[in-house]
C-alpha cells in the first residue's frame, strides 16, 4: 500500500515537469533518514514537518535505479545521476558548493537574527559573546542578552516560516539545492530551476530520495525569465546562486533585479579564457569590460565580473557590497549583496577603474574613471584626471596595453569572511573540502584591501633575465623600504603591495648586482637592458623580516591545492540524447584535429614537404625528415 502511495505521488510530480519517458518515476524511493536528521515523517511524503515532530524512519535510503545510473554522494546529500550525461555533474566544484553553504549559513545567521531567529548548526557549539570591557556592568549585559534572545530557532531540514528563500536558477541535477536543504538552517524555501525537462525530472526524484521536497520544489523554466517574473520586492528571493557551463552574462541582468534587499547574489564564471585576456573583445560584449593578458589576469576577472554586476545593478537604482571573491581552480566565485540607494549608486563611477599594463615590463597604473570630493554635508562628483602615465613606459620604453573598467575598491568584507572562516575551523566534519577552506580564507584575510593587481616574482626576474629571489626575501625588501606587502589568493607567487613600480624595480635592481647578468648578451632594446641601464635611487635590504612571512604560511594551511588527479578541470558539457564522453583523455586522443593520423615512425614524416627547402633554406639537405620532393618530380613520378 505504502509502495503504491509512493508511486502516485512520484508520477504526480514528474507529470507536472512534463519529464522525458526514459525519467518517469516508476519506481519506490522510500525516504532515509539523514545524518543531519532533519526530522520528516515517514508517513506523508509530501508534509511539511514542524520543529516539534521527532518521528523519522530508520530504514535506510533506498531506490531502484533505471538503468545507467549510480548514486553520487557529496556533503549530506546522495544524488542520482545518470552516466549518460545528460544531466551535467563535475566533482571539482565540490569545493564551489562547501563554500557556498558555508558563506550561505553565516549570510542567514546575521539577517535572521535581524528577525527574531537563531540559527543552529550540526557539530556547532553555540558562540559566547564576550564583553572586552571590564566596566560593564553585569545585570546591564544580562538585560541586553535577555533583549537579544530569538524566540525561534532554525535547524537544518526543518522549514523555517520567516527563513530564507532561496534559487538556484542552473540546478542541472539539483545536488547544490538538495545540500542546501540538508546542510543550511534557516530556509523557507529552495527552489532549484533548470530549462532541461530531464534535469527538472531528476531534480524532483533527488528531492523525494534525500527527503527534502518540504523545502525543495523543482522547476523547469528559463532561468532569466523565472527572475524576471519574481522582481516585485514581496516576491524577491533572498538568495539567488547562478552556477551556469560557461558565462552568466545572460542572467546578471535578471539576477540584480530578482534578488531583495540586502540579499545575497552567489555567481561563478568558468569562462576563464575570455576573462583572463585571451579575447578582450568577447570579455566587452559579455562584461562590458576589456580584459588582458597578464600576470595578475586571474583577479583582474574577479575584478570584471564586480564591475559588471555593479554596472547593471545600477541601472536599477541598486548597487552591490562585496563579501567574498574568490579565484580557484578553473574558475571564479564572487558573493555580493545588493541594496538599492540612489544617492549610492552615484559613486559607482568612482569605484571604477581602467588599468595601464607595460608589455615590456609588466609595470602596471590604475586610473580611476570618476572622482567624488566631500565638502561638508554633500558631495561633489567630477571626472578623474589624467592618464597616469606617458605614450612609453618610463622603464623600459615599451608601449601599454589598457585594459578595464573594472571594480576598483575592496573584492572582500574581512569581517563576514573572518565570521566563516571561525564556523568552518570551529566545525571541520561538517565540509570535505574544510581544510582548503581554512587556508584559502585565511589567505583572503591577510591580503591587502585597497591595493588592487598583484606582481609576481618570477615574472619579475624573468624581464630582467635574473635569478629569482625567494618570497620572503623580496617581501623583506619592500617592507624595509617603508611599504605595505601581502600574498594573493589568485596566485601562490604574488605580491600585493602598495610600492610604485619604480621602487619595485630599485628592489629589483638591488638583487641584480648580487646575482650579476651577463649584459653584454643583452639586447640594447630589451626591457632588461633598459632597466638594468638605471642605477637604483634606494639600497634594498634582503634581510628576511618575521612580519614577512603571514600567518597562513607559517600554519602550513592548504592554499593551493595541487590536483588530485589527471584532467581535473572543467567537464564535457551536458548533452540532450546523452552518450558523450566525458573523459578528457578521449578528447586528447583526437589531437583536437591538429592531426588526425598519428606519426608513430619517423621515417613516415618523409610524406610531409618542408618548408625551408621551398623558401631554399633547409640546411640538412638529403638528411632532412621531411620530403625534398618539388610538386613537378612529384606529378613525374604520378605519370
Amino acid at each position: 500500500m505504502l509502495a503504491r502511495t509512493a508511486r502516485r505521488l512520484l508520477l504526480i510530480t514528474s507529470s507536472r515537469l512534463h519529464p522525458s519517458p526514459s525519467y518517469s518515476a516508476n519506481q519506490t524511493c522510500r525516504r532515509r533518514r539523514s545524518s543531519m536528521d532533519p526530522q520528516v515523517s515517514a508517513a506523508d511524503p509530501s508534509s511539511e514537518v514542524s520543529s516539534d515532530s521527532t518521528h523519522v524512519s530508520e530504514e535506510p535510503p533506498t531506490a531502484k535505479l533505471l538503468p545507467g545510473e549510480t548514486v553520487v554522494k557529496e556533503g549530506k546529500a546522495a544524488i542520482l545521476f545518470p552516466n549518460a550525461n545528460e544531466v551535467f555533474y563535475n566533482p571539482v566544484q565540490e569545493f564551489n558548493r562547501d563554500l557556498t553553504c558555508a558563506v550561505i549559513t553565516e549570510f542567514a545567521r546575521d539577517v535572521l537574527a535581524q528577525r527574531g531567529v537563531k540559527v543552529l548548526v550540526p557539530g556547532e557549539k553555540d558562540r559566547v559573546v564576550v564583553s572586552l570591557s571590564e566596566e560593564t556592568n553585569e545585570a546591564e549585559m544580562a538585560e541586553k542578552n535577555g533583549a537579544e534572545e530569538p524566540k525561534v530557532t532554525a535547524r537544518v531540514g526543518e522549514k523555517c516560516e520567516n527563513g530564507l528563500r532561496v534559487l538556484e536558477g542552473l540546478a542541472a541535477s539539483g545536488l547544490r539545492s538538495v545540500r542546501f536543504a540538508l546542510e543550511v538552517p534557516g530556509l523557507q524555501s529552495v527552489t532549484a530551476n533548470d530549462f532541461s525537462s530531464k534535469a527538472a525530472a531528476l531534480i524532483a526524484r533527488n528531492a523525494q530520495y534525500n527527503r527534502v521536497d518540504h523545502l525543495l520544489q523543482p522547476s523547469c523554466r528559463d532561468a532569466s525569465m523565472l527572475m524576471y517574473e519574481m522582481r516585485g520586492k514581496k516576491e524577491r528571493y533572498d538568495v539567488i546562486d547562478l552556477d551556469p557551463y560557461g558565462s552568466p552574462a545572460a542572467f546578471l541582468d535578471a539576477a540584480v533585479q530578482a534578488v531583495s534587499e540586502g540579499g545575497l547574489l552567489c555567481v561563478t564564471c568558468t569562462d576563464m579564457a575570455v576573462m583572463a585576456g585571451n579575447s578582450g573583445e568577447t570579455c566587452y560584449s559579455k562584461y562590458g569590460s576589456v580584459s588582458i593578458k597578464s600576470k595578475y589576469c586571474h583577479e583582474m576577472a574577479l575584478r570584471i565580473i564586480l564591475h559588471s554586476l555593479d554596472q547593471r545593478a545600477g541601472v536599477y537604482q541598486r548597487y552591490i557590497q562585496p563579501l567574498l571573491s574568490i579565484s580557484a581552480d578553473f574558475y571564479i566565485r564572487v558573493f555580493v549583496r545588493v541594496f538599492t540607494g540612489q544617492a549610492t549608486v552615484k559613486n559607482s563611477a568612482s569605484k571604477q577603474a581602467l588599468v595601464y599594463n607595460c608589455v615590456g615590463c609588466g609595470s602596471f597604473h590604475v586610473q580611476r574613471l570618476g572622482r567624488r570630493i566631500s565638502s561638508g554635508k554633500h558631495m561633489k562628483y567630477s571626472a578623474a584626471t589624467g592618464p597616469p602615465v606617458g605614450p612609453e613606459c618610463e622603464h623600459c620604453g615599451q608601449r601599454h596595453q589598457l585594459g578595464g573598467p573594472f571594480w576598483a575598491e575592496a573584492i572582500h568584507d574581512l569581517d563576514f569572511v573572518q565570521k566563516v572562516l571561525e564556523a568552518v575551523s570551529g566545525n571541520p566534519s561538517r565540509f570535505g573540502t574544510s581544510k582548503r577552506i581554512e587556508g584559502m580564507l585565511s589567505m583572503v584575510t591577510e591580503e591587502l584591501e585597497d591595493v588592487p593587481l598583484y606582481y609576481t616574482v618570477d615574472n619579475l626576474s624573468s624581464t630582467i633575465h635574473c635569478s629569482t629571489p625567494s618570497l620572503l626575501q623580496f617581501r623583506s625588501a619592500l617592507l624595509h623600504a617603508g611599504h605595505r606587502v601581502s600574498l594573493s589568493h589568485a596566485c601562490k607567487n604574488a605580491v600585493k603591495t602598495d610600492a610604485p613600480p619604480g621602487v619595485i624595480w630599485d628592489v629589483m635592481r638591488c638583487w641584480e648586482k648580487t646575482n650579476p647578468v651577463k649584459r653584454e648578451k643583452l639586447s640594447q632594446t630589451s626591457p632588461a637592458f633598459k632597466i638594468l641601464s638605471t642605477e637604483p635611487s634606494l639600497e634594498a635590504c634582503f634581510t628576511v623580516r618575521e612580519d614577512a612571512n603571514p600567518q597562513s604560511r607559517k600554519r602550513h594551511l592548504t592554499r593551493f591545492q595541487e590536483n588530485p588527479q589527471a584532467f581535473w578541470g572543467p567537464k564535457a558539457r551536458a548533452k540532450a540524447g546523452g552518450g558523450i564522453s566525458t573523459d578528457l583523455q578521449d578528447k586528447r586522443k583526437k589531437f583536437q584535429n591538429k592531426r588526425k593520423n598519428q606519426i608513430t615512425d619517423s621515417s613516415q614524416l618523409k610524406n610531409f614537404p618542408c618548408k625551408k627547402f621551398k623558401q631554399g633554406t633547409c640546411p640538412h639537405g638529403d638528411g632532412c625528415c621531411y620530403s625534398h620532393q618539388t610538386e613537378q618530380t612529384c606529378d613525374e613520378k604520378t605519370e
